[in-house]
Order: structure tokens, then sequence, then C-alpha cells
């Protein structure tokens, strides 16, 4: 019979864990200094992605470091193409969102890709929900976002891309999904609040207007 002896967390330390939620940023190119991140440094953030839920326990993830500046640059070049055809869809904010600054491909010295891998066999949990297995890498993303915040190293997720181009250029084998493309090094700084909000281009929804409750 398996023991249930797992650690317990006391509030001092549960707090510290908000102060990182709050606080995790999606860093932009601009921000992006010119320091490598150490080799520890990435063996902890693949660590944390690694210990993310995930549904049937599958771990439907890899993970590819990029750090080839040609392989960047081509990358770069998909983001370009992606964000100019979408500048159109935004209308009257156009303009506005020209003036984004969306990524840092080049500016990070570090990028990773991660990708759902799906499996050949059925999986628990996914029988009725298939997609359960992308939520799962969303969920390893999220867990290397906040290492990265919890050790102020930088980490911006971009997705306009094409992303079967990129996981062509990666030489993903066919069927691999690209779910997010990480730019990751240090910083010159974390703004206070999320760069989107600073710019109001969004606001953050108050917690009455997305909760219900059925009693």
């Amino acid at each position: 019979m398996m023991e249930l002896n797992g650690k317990l967390f006391t509030p001092a330390e549960a707090e510290v864990l908000w102060d990182v939620i709050r606080h995790r940023r999606d860093v932009r190119g601009n921000r992006f200094i010119d320091r490598p991140v150490e080799p520890e440094v990435v063996d902890r953030l693949l660590d944390a992605a690694l210990h993310a839920p995930s549904v049937g326990f599958s771990q439907p993830w890899e993970f590819v470091l990029v750090t080839d500046r040609q392989t960047r640059q081509r990358v770069r070049d998909s983001f370009e193409a992606a964000n100019a055809a979408a500048q159109p869809v935004f209308g009257e904010r156009e303009d506005a969102y020209a003036r984004l600054k969306l990524e840092g491909i080049l500016e990070a010295p570090l990028n990773i890709a991660v990708f759902y891998v799906p499996q050949a066999g059925p999986v628990l949990g996914q029988t009725t929900m298939e997609e359960v297995g992308l939520y799962s890498v969303v969920c390893a993303v999220e867990n290397m976002w906040l290492m990265a915040r919890a050790l102020n190293v930088g980490l911006g997720w971009v997705s306009i891309l094409d992303p079967e181009r990129v996981r062509v250029l990666l030489e993903a084998p066919a069927g691999h999904r690209l779910v997010a493309y990480l730019c990751t090094g240090y910083t010159d700084g974390f703004f206070e609040q999320p760069e989107l909000e600073l710019l109001r281009w969004e606001k953050r929804r108050d917690k009455e207007k997305v909760v219900r409750r059925i009693d």
C-alpha cells in the first residue's frame, strides 16, 4: 500500500509561490541582455517542465534548445511573415498592433521550442478529450515560466509563427505539434505589471466576471 508522506508547505512558502505567480512576465526582445543562460539554470527550467502534471502521466512533450543564429533567423522570418499577415485582422487597432514588440527570437540567447508528441496507443484520461494532451504540454510550459521567474530569467512565448514551417526547420518528426516557442534569457528588469496591460492593449479581467457558482 502506498504511504502518504508528501511534504506540507508553510503559509510563508505559499506566499513565495504567490509572489512568483503574480510577478511572472512575458518578456519581449527589447528587454533581453547579452548574457548566456548557464547550463545549470537551463537544467532547472527543464526539470520544472518535466514535473508538470500530464493527463494519464503521459508526459507527451519534447523540448528543443535552439542557440544557432541561422536557425533562429529562419524562425524569426516565419514570425515576420505571420505577424505581417496578422496586422490587418485587428482593424482599427492595426497601427497599435504594428508598434508592439512581440518576440525576442534573436535578442534572447536561448530559444526553446516545445512540442506535443502524440502517443500511438490509448492514453488514460484522453479517450473522450483528446486535446488534454496539448493541455498537458501547456502545463509544462507554465512550470518552466514560473521557474524562470523565480530564477530571475526572462521568458517570452512566441505564438505568431507558422508551426509546420518551424517544425521542419527544427527537424522535428512529422506528427509533432509545436505548442510554444520560448525566448529565454536574462533581462534588464521586469515590469511591475504585464506589458500589454501597461500599454493598455488589454486589462486584467475582474474575478467576479469570470467565476460562476453552481451551489
